[in-house]
């Protein structure tokens, strides 16, 4: 990506994983970041990249997306950076169950963290780009997992299929503000998540090789970034399947055979 001077960006979910590997290539490309999660004052890996590039290009701010008011966390963010072209949304929570093992608190915390607290974000957001006439760019990470839910996974993938749901059916009138949203839908990326996973995960790749594929979107005009190919035809395809055939080859996962 070539050198973007003067460009601002807002990464909820910067500490780790994607977050992390997307925050450090954009700071070599000379954006100015804004660099969130729970306790991003905390992190190492943050604190390191701060004493890197200085803390007038990267700002740490720590942002807890279960909180109920979030619009405390969009007026730092906008005035660390001086205004914010960009917002990427990377927050995601992944805890597999079977049904004797549903959780409340598990449904809950992954919906938070999946769904909701891009909506809370999203609303302040909009009123500061409003007030600012400033144009804008969301970019929100979402997963292949929104196309179909698989065995164990739907507590994840539910919340993911929500976002993208929303993102479709807003992008159109943001766009007549100024804000164009885009989403990514990738596969298996190795982090704290999949290492959950206790299957073969076709496609598997680091977080550094996602952030080189993701990156670019931030200068392109597609809605939707999917990757890797081989397992977003496979989804697509269970997903446009008759609902009898999809569910009767999702049997065919399940533990016990």
């Amino acid at each position: 990506m070539e050198q973007k001077q003067n460009r601002t960006v807002w990464i909820v979910g910067a500490s780790q994983g994607i977050g992390l590997a997307v925050t450090r290539q954009l700071l070599d490309s000379g954006f100015t970041v804004v660099a969130s999660s729970r306790k991003a004052t905390q992190s190492l890996e943050l604190i390191q990249l701060q004493k890197r590039f200085n803390s007038g290009i990267l700002h740490l701010l720590d942002c807890d997306i279960t909180e109920e008011n979030l619009q405390s966390y969009c007026q730092q963010a906008w005035e660390l950076a001086g205004g914010l072209d960009y917002w990427f949304y990377n927050v995601g929570l992944y805890q597999p169950m079977t049904v004797s093992e549903w959780d409340w608190n598990a449904f809950d915390s992954m919906n938070q963290s999946n769904y909701l607290g891009a909506v809370k974000l999203m609303i302040p957001l909009q009123q500061l780009q409003a007030r600012h006439s400033k144009p804008m760019r969301w970019l929100w990470n979402i997963s292949l997992a929104a196309d179909f839910g698989l065995p164990y996974g739907g507590g994840y993938s539910a919340p993911k299929a929500a976002l993208l749901n929303l993102a479709e059916s807003i992008a159109p009138e943001l766009a007549r503000q100024h804000i164009k949203l885009q989403v990514i839908n990738h596969g298996f990326v190795k982090t704290r998540l999949t290492a959950k996973n206790r299957f073969a995960m076709p496609g598997l790749m680091e977080a550094e090789e996602a952030a080189c594929k993701i990156v670019p979107l931030f200068e392109q005009n597609r809605f939707e970034l999917r990757f890797p190919w081989t397992l977003s035809i496979l989804l697509g395809m269970l997903k446009r399947l008759p609902k009898s055939w999809s569910l009767s080859i999702n049997k065919r996962m399940l533990k016990d055979g």
